[in-house]
């Protein structure tokens, strides 16, 4: 990576974090209760390392074996770091997660939690932090939980030893004009907000298109991309 870009993921990132910060205010909230996952699918370990620099410290991969190779550069051995894992996971590859990230923010079945649960007590690392997530397109054929599904399946893995369930992950429909987002994130919040107490840690909604609207309608977290790094190659 040259000097060009490196400055430029950090510009980016000051922009996104100016961004959240305008409209937090906007709302009322504390820019810094808001957190800045850098989304890094196809991004090399020098992007990642860029954007570390820049100050972020949480960052979210989507496939196992691209993010395990990734991490093994020792680019990026921070001990400071928490990674999230967001993309969909099977239930055979909860190996390969358990005790590697810090949030898994893509449950969306009993058996997959089993897994999860069953790979935390072999490994030792006590309970494995996750997110339910909500498929808020009924129409969209992807993985998630229909919203009317959560609250039965909070009753489902709630007792569920080695994991805990520590908020919700979701996506709305591609829409080209940002603001159409809004009633999918006020969806999720209302969701959220009927959830056990000690489980509304993290609503994780918004992303490059829309993530303001998203902080907005009370996100936690916002999962950014494409305004950090640029169009993937």
């Amino acid at each position: 990576m040259n000097v060009v870009e490196h400055d430029q993921i950090t510009d980016n990132v000051a922009q996104v974090r100016e961004r959240i910060a305008r409209a937090a205010r906007r709302v009322g909230r504390l820019p810094d209760a808001i957190t800045l996952i850098a989304v890094t699918k196809t991004i090399s370990p020098e992007g990642v390392q860029a954007a570390h620099k820049a100050g972020v410290r949480d960052f979210g991969e989507n496939y196992v074996q691209e993010a395990a190779e990734k991490r093994r550069d020792p680019l990026l051995g921070w001990p400071d770091a928490r990674w999230h894992f967001i993309g969909h996971l099977q239930s055979n590859k909860a190996r390969d997660v358990v005790g590697r990230y810090a949030v898994i923010q893509s449950v969306d079945s009993v058996t997959l939690a089993q897994a999860l649960s069953k790979r935390a007590q072999i490994a030792g690392v006590g309970d494995v932090d996750i997110l339910l997530e909500v498929k808020l397109d009924p129409s969209d054929a992807k993985f998630g939980l229909a919203p009317e599904e959560i609250p039965a399946m909070i009753a489902r893995i709630a007792p569920i030893q080695g994991v805990a369930i520590r908020g919700l992950m979701g996506m709305p429909p591609f829409a080209a004009d940002p603001e159409e987002s809004r009633p999918y994130f006020r969806r999720m919040q209302t969701l959220f907000t009927e959830m056990p107490d000690h489980m509304q840690g993290i609503l994780s909604m918004g992303m490059t298109a829309d993530f303001e609207i998203a902080v907005e309608e009370g996100a936690t977290h916002v999962r950014v991309g494409t305004a950090i790094f640029g169009k993937r190659r």
